[in-house]
């Protein structure tokens, strides 16, 4: 029988096509189920390390399970504190809010009329329609899901990740058992890669969101932006989705400094230390902190955020990242399928040490012979 490397191009092309389609559809059709335990699993191999510190103190297995569960939400529940302190003198100021952006609609409104000729009557109409529409759209279980996905994603995470951390040793032991016995020795080697990778990359993460958060409040604190901490940390969570997170988080912020104060110099600081804080990012905290092990390159790090988006919503944008440092970790450790890695990753052929810079010189150099 023909191995899959012997078998015709077009033949391994339509079963990979295949699997992918079958892939997208079963995490579209099951994202309520899949989502929460994707979630689940991050959390549980970046609590791994503290439960088996406190099983190594002698602490029963069950019982370092729940402490370390705890332990994340004693964490996350502090950060949701901060935030609704936060948001609280937000909501104080929310009367002042909507009478700047009374008078910043009844600007934009006189300049569409004096450039474009379109009357006030014009113009309401077509905020009507666009509220009509946008009611609509938000009409119907749909608006359900979105109130209830998010809940029921929060109970049943500690659930999940309980669980996950209880039966590790059994779901390791599955996964290896799945594969011929010659393969057990690469199969751990690829589990043990990928349990790596996906820790130091929500750990990096992590760590990269506390000092964003920490430069924007810097930047906008000295610009006396209203709201700063709270702007910040915003912006530092959305930039959590990669490349289109923070551009959200620039508009947002810009918005919401315009309507407070609509001078050009506070709105051209907001854009100056938000390109800078991007800048630094980009260029110092992400290759040092989260790119050291997720070897991704650019293009396909954008087209899979927007595929997990489309997919899954926020939570698949976010998961995104992970998923495809998994993917290559594969990629690059099964036979047939390291052309994908290649794809997936981020060196090209031009860089001394690569496999694929020695074979592009040993065909040009056949090539140079013949």
């Amino acid at each position: 029988m023909p191995s899959d490397l012997q078998r015709p191009f077009y033949h391994r092309l339509s079963h990979t096509l295949l699997s992918l389609g079958i892939l997208a559809v079963a995490i579209y059709l099951g994202q309520d189920i899949l989502v929460p335990l994707a979630m689940a699993g991050l959390l549980a191999v970046l609590l791994r390390p503290v439960e088996n510190k406190l099983v190594s103190w002698g602490v029963h297995k069950i019982m370092a399970i729940s402490l370390a569960i705890l332990l994340a939400i004693i964490v996350l529940s502090g950060v949701a504190i901060f935030l609704s302190t936060q948001l609280s003198e937000f909501t104080d100021d929310i009367p002042k809010l909507k009478r700047n952006i009374h008078d910043a609609y009844n600007d934009v409104r006189r300049w569409v009329k004096q450039q474009y000729n379109v009357s006030y009557r014009q113009q309401e109409q077509y905020v009507k329609k666009a509220q009509a529409e946008t009611l609509d759209s938000l009409q119907g279980t749909e608006t359900l899901g979105m109130i209830t996905g998010p809940l029921t994603t929060l109970f049943l995470l500690p659930i999940y990740t309980f669980l996950l951390l209880y039966y590790r040793t059994m779901l390791l032991h599955f996964v290896i058992v799945l594969f011929a016995e010659e393969h057990g020795k690469r199969v751990w080697e690829v589990l043990s890669e990928i349990k790596g990778v996906i820790q130091s990359y929500v750990v990096g993460l992590l760590t990269e969101t506390a000092c964003v958060a920490a430069l924007n409040a810097i930047g906008l604190l000295a610009l006396g932006i209203e709201y700063a901490v709270l702007l910040s940390v915003i912006a530092a969570i959305l930039n959590l989705i990669p490349y289109i997170g923070g551009l959200v988080a620039t508009a947002l912020t810009v918005i919401i400094a315009t309507v407070n104060n609509p001078e050009a110099s506070s709105i051209i600081g907001v854009f100056v230390v938000f390109i800078i804080v991007q800048f630094i990012d980009n260029n110092v905290l992400v290759p040092l902190i989260v790119a050291s092990k997720v070897r991704i390159n650019a293009l396909v790090s954008i087209v899979g955020v927007l595929v997990g988006g489309a997919l899954a919503g926020v939570s698949g944008m976010f998961l995104s990242i992970p998923a495809i440092a998994m993917m290559k970790v594969i990629f690059d450790r099964v036979e047939g399928m390291q052309a994908w890695g290649v794809f997936l990753g981020d060196q090209t052929p031009e860089q001394p040490g690569n496999r694929l810079f020695r074979l592009s010189r040993r065909l040009r150099t056949r090539g140079q012979q013949t």
